[in-house]
């Protein structure tokens, strides 16, 4: 089968040495007779863009770039780095250099990897725009609630002395501050590429200030998006003009319409739901807590991962910027039990499990910690109809657990390494039992479900047989 090269240009400016890198190396790989895809990520946003599929297939990537280029869908792959100026000039030898590239053996934490990026793959619109915007909240969501917690640590509740205050003032005041308006600058984004950016974070900001939150921000980053979309499909300039259009005239009309919008027509609508739901939710008696900790939990075992895990764990995680951190504690919990529970089960009941399940078990335990709910997989996949409702019980209880006993988690991410955090969990002992009694439980339904693997392998032949 002949290898296949992809590449990736972007230079700062997005307008002459993009292509020209481009250019360089499509002719290099034609000199060479190999198939060579190139994609461009210029002033006007992304074209001729890599496909999961084709990444997959790939032998090796070239990133010839001076700029972001969405480095991570490529984690896994031989990747080739080069200036976009050496592009230019030293073609060939980075064609010479992707071809010598060695793919690695993938392993059970690899496979995981893949059935994330898998699913990646296939998200589509609105529910891929909104993903986009989660995760690039997610890391100022990490760093500030772990800064408040420190803050905590040093100052105790009152935030007192000049070392807690500044890390109140960096954690809450600036990167929690930020997380609206990169929610919904990143959805638009996604959307509309560059040219979405702009309106999109005006927007977010425009909801954070107006009190919508992140149900604000994230109607915001959609009307931005498509606007800026719009803009850019349907204004058309002579071609010496077309390179105002990202930097000046969609930017200038997108957010200028955004934010009227959001300023007569959106923002007291969203502000009014928003606070409705705030209120609801400091509001719960411990009835209807143990039953929103089990729909949560329950909805982050169903699909590991999947829209519906990705639903749950948004809604926690848009909740962080009201201050209303119950919710994020249950769904973190609730998402590390089914790997851990399965690691478990392959220590208690090992005639269930193959050699080769038991060797995984031990990496699911890992992402368990790790809170990777996608560790739990490839035991799904072998046995779905057993161990699909084992996971949705044992993360449905931890999930109500975990409401019942209060529990406030501050950080979205970093399973059990968050929890030593000072501050970072509240009524950590007993969200600590949560878990535990979480795993122990998917295990146990597991272990009672699943057949003895003699007995699994002599059902398979019979069936073959008739």
């Amino acid at each position: 089968m002949a290898k296949k090269i992809l590449a990736v240009t972007a230079c700062p400016t997005g307008i002459a040495h993009t292509y020209m890198a481009a250019e360089a190396i499509e002719k290099a790989g034609k000199e060479k007779g190999i198939e060579v895809k190139v994609e461009t990520r210029g002033s006007v946003g992304v074209e001729n863009g890599l496909t999961e599929e084709e990444i997959r297939d790939a032998h090796a990537i070239i990133l010839a770039v001076d700029t972001d280029a969405d480095e991570s869908r490529f984690e896994g792959k031989p990747v080739v780095y080069s200036t976009v100026a050496k592009a230019i000039k030293s073609a060939p030898e980075l064609i010479d250099e992707a071809l010598a590239k060695k793919a690695s053996s993938a392993d059970y934490v690899d496979q995981v990897q893949g059935l994330k990026q898998e699913r990646s793959s296939q998200r589509k619109g609105p529910y891929k725009h909104l993903m986009n915007g989660v995760s690039a909240m997610i890391p100022l969501v990490v760093a500030g609630g772990i800064l408040i917690a420190l803050s905590f640590l040093f100052g105790g509740i009152d935030v007192e002395g000049s070392l807690a205050s500044a890390l109140m003032e960096i954690g809450g005041a600036s990167a929690f501050a930020l997380m609206v308006p990169i929610l919904a600058g990143f959805i638009a984004y996604s959307i509309a590429d560059k040219p979405g950016l702009a309106p999109g974070l005006v927007g977010g900001m425009l909801a954070s200030s107006g009190g919508s939150g992140f149900l604000g921000g994230i109607v915001a980053g959609f009307l931005a998006g498509y606007l800026a979309k719009f803009f850019k499909d349907y204004i058309k300039l002579p071609k010496n003009l077309e390179g105002l259009k990202p930097i000046l005239i969609i930017p200038v009309l997108a957010t200028l319409t955004t934010g009227l919008l959001m300023i007569y027509v959106l923002g007291k609508p969203m502000g009014s739901i928003m606070t409705g739901l705030e209120n609801w939710l400091t509001g719960l008696n411990s009835g209807n807590a143990v039953f929103l900790g089990l729909i949560l939990g329950a909805m982050m075992a169903f699909d590991m991962g999947g829209p519906v895990n990705k639903a749950a764990y948004a809604f926690a995680t848009g909740l962080l910027a009201s201050n209303l951190y119950e919710p994020m504690a249950a769904v973190m919990a609730a998402g590390m039990t089914p790997p851990l529970g399965l690691w478990l089960a392959t220590l208690i009941r090992k005639n269930k499990f193959t050699k080769e399940e038991r060797d995984a078990g031990k990496a699911a335990g890992v992402l368990g910690i790790s809170f990777i709910t996608e560790g739990a997989i490839p035991f799904a996949a072998a046995d779905p109809f057993r161990v699909i409702p084992s996971l949705m019980v044992g993360s449905a209880v931890t999930g109500a657990l975990s409401m019942v006993v209060g529990a406030e988690l501050r950080a979205p991410h970093g399973g059990i390494f968050v929890l030593a955090i000072p501050n970072a969990v509240s009524s950590l002992l007993l969200y600590f039992i949560a878990i535990v009694i979480g795993t122990v439980i998917t295990a146990v339904m597991v272990s009672l479900l699943k057949k003895d693997v003699g007995t699994a392998t002599l059902e398979n032949t019979a069936k073959k047989a008739s």
